[in-house]
């Protein structure tokens, strides 16, 4: 058996009808984020759908908030900023920055599923000021230089 790391993080209700988000089922690595208003995401509108909770979550890790693949596709809804970034030291609302790139309005209600919440582990980077980097096989090659297949 893998020894799965496990980590707490605080959970706030901040309105009512939000919802503890939840894992859809056993094995799933993120946990579903739950609208708490009505709206609706005309074609190309953005829109930060707030979920009416707030999070803590520890030293060392993040909240990434991400996309709903049913919704991206049947719908063209997405997470613009995927994934968004949630800091360990943020209390605030979570909210979902959802973009409608689709043909027809998007109708979200209350206690829909807009959105996923993953908790990843990141280190603590330190950056450097150096005067020549090591070389590398890809090297200076930029957007596209890998190519298409």
């Amino acid at each position: 058996m893998m020894d799965i790391d496990r980590v707490i993080v605080g959970v706030k209700l901040l309105s009512p009808g939000a919802k503890i988000p939840r894992l859809a089922n056993e094995g799933d690595v993120a946990f579903d984020l739950y609208s708490v208003v009505d709206h609706v995401l005309e074609p190309g509108a953005r829109y930060a759908v707030p979920t009416g909770i707030s999070v803590e979550i520890p030293p060392g890790y993040e909240g990434q908030v991400r996309p709903r693949s049913g919704l991206a596709l049947e719908h063209g809804v997405t997470v613009l900023n995927a994934p968004g970034t949630i800091d360990s030291g943020y209390r605030g609302e979570v909210k979902s920055v959802l973009i409608n790139h689709g043909n027809e309005p998007f109708k979200i209600t209350k206690g829909m599923r807009i959105s996923q919440l993953a908790i990843r582990r990141v280190p603590k980077a330190l950056l450097e000021v150096v005067e020549t980097l090591e070389e590398s096989e890809r090297g200076e090659g930029g957007f596209g230089s890998t190519g298409l297949d």
